[in-house]
């Protein structure tokens, strides 16, 4: 079982001397502020009291200029857009942040995000050529997309521009396409390298405020912003802090869109003081089991509905979410459950550095969340494999000193495709290899844990 060790940092008592006087702050604010890096009085002050006013000029961002140039191109000649999204909250916020803004600037707009079990995961050549069938001639993918060179290929060879914005690790060569906005190009000098994805779809609707003369519209998408941003569990520091804390405080008071509205109402946080916990443990999860159970696209309508005669409608989805949510938990129970029955009886398997685990059929929408328990419960990096039709659909997490996609660039010959985080990553192979993946990663885990 994981044993938490409480290590504190040491704090130079001067220092915090000297910003408990700067900014009439108690002692123990001022050490705890120092035991989190933080030395001088203006950085401190920032930290604690984020403004809207203190985020980055988003064109610092790689690429930032000419995907605002071909949007804007696009709203005025009319030509039809569409926001490629992902299925978790992250992609589902940062869909409907983009495409709310693109509306608002007068665009034609529409969006599709790929259902787990039918599509896969991320930006796929099907999906290209089914948007340009529709008459779409600029694709913005958001939280996905930085791993699709076939996608990107396709796209060009059908006329369609596209503007990839992501936040996931890229690899050395880029997709192909108009443009790719993501923190982590290597290439990049953005300061800010840890935003989530509703954080880089953010910043292209900073950027549309500003050359549209509305940055006055800005603080309405901090809502959203925030609830991708701590659903992601990226680091809260920097620009993540200022989205999650004033989105969090707006999504305290309202004014809300009825779509909001009607989610908060069902989530029992109506007229209530929202914190990270709530957005985490309450909103999050709801939004989530549509993608992880049937079609994120209900949360998605949701979430997009504005108008009061949408109010029942809204009411109707907001209820099957909570279902959905329902069902998720006892699949989840159910997998957590037999997997760790595995672990804790096969010792081929729970004696291994990384855990990974297999079952037949696992309902593949949860298999992430049983891989977080995994961790949590044994404190080793875990990866939970779906078997089904000869394939195996894994989704892993890790610990912070085992960087899990680095671990996987090393067994890429096994898989079909893969990608993600340092923590959190996915991939699909054959269920066949899954032996020899298992002695592959933990044979890298032995020289590297």
């Amino acid at each position: 079982m994981r044993t938490l060790i409480w290590e504190p940092v040491v704090c130079d008592e001067a220092a915090a001397g000297t910003l408990a006087e700067a900014l009439g702050v108690s002692p123990v604010v001022a050490r705890l502020l120092c035991q989190r890096g933080f030395a001088e009085a203006e950085a401190a002050d920032r930290f604690l009291h984020p403004q809207i006013s203190h985020l980055h000029d988003p064109y610092g961002l790689a690429d930032m200029r000419p995907a605002v140039d071909r949007l804007c191109a696009a709203l005025a000649r009319r030509e039809r857009i569409a926001i490629h999204g992902d299925y978790d909250v992250d992609g589902v916020t940062s869909t409907v942040i983009l495409r709310r803004a693109l509306e608002l600037l007068g665009g034609e707009v529409t969006h599709f995000i790929p259902e787990r079990l039918r599509d896969g995961y991320g930006l796929q050549t099907p999906a290209v050529e089914r948007l340009h069938a529709d008459g779409v001639r600029v694709i913005v993918s958001v939280d996905c997309g930085i791993r699709s060179a076939e996608a990107a290929r396709r796209a060009r060879e059908l006329g369609v521009d596209l503007i990839i914005t992501d936040h996931h690790e890229p690899e050395a060569d880029l997709p192909p396409a108009l443009a790719v906005i993501n923190p982590k190009r290597r290439d990049c000098p953005y300061p800010d390298k840890h935003l989530a994805g509703v954080g880089v779809a953010f910043k292209v609707v900073q950027a549309l405020c500003q050359r549209f003369g509305k940055n006055k519209w800005l603080p309405a998408f901090l809502k959203l912003a925030a609830i991708g941003t701590v659903a992601d569990v990226v680091p809260l520091t920097g620009e993540n802090r200022i989205i999650a804390k004033l989105g969090l405080e707006r999504l305290s008071h309202g004014p809300h869109t009825v779509g909001l509205r009607t989610l908060l109402d069902s989530a029992g946080l109506a007229n209530k003081t929202i914190d990270g916990f709530h957005v985490a443990f309450v909103i999050a999860p709801r939004i989530n089991a549509a993608g992880r159970m049937s079609t994120p696209d209900l949360a998605t309508r949701l979430l997009l509905a504005s108008d009061e005669s949408q109010l029942e409608d809204a009411r109707g989805l907001a209820e099957q979410l909570g279902a959905e949510n329902t069902r998720r938990q006892a699949h989840e129970a159910e997998i957590v459950a037999e997997a760790r029955k595995v672990v804790e009886t096969d010792i081929q398997i729970g004696a291994q550095n990384v855990l990974v685990v297999s079952g037949q059929a696992w309902h593949r929408g949860v298999i992430g969340i049983v891989a977080s328990k995994l961790v949590d419960a044994f404190y080793k990096p875990s990866i939970v494999l779906s078997i089904e039709d000869g394939l195996a659909h894994g989704s892993c997490r890790s610990i912070s000193a085992f960087d899990m996609l680095g671990a996987l660039d090393t067994c890429a010959d096994l898989f079909h495709k893969y990608g993600g985080h340092k923590q959190a990553a996915g991939l699909t192979m054959d269920a066949a290899r899954v032996p020899e993946f298992r002695q592959r990663i933990n044979a890298h885990a032995l020289a590297h844990l």
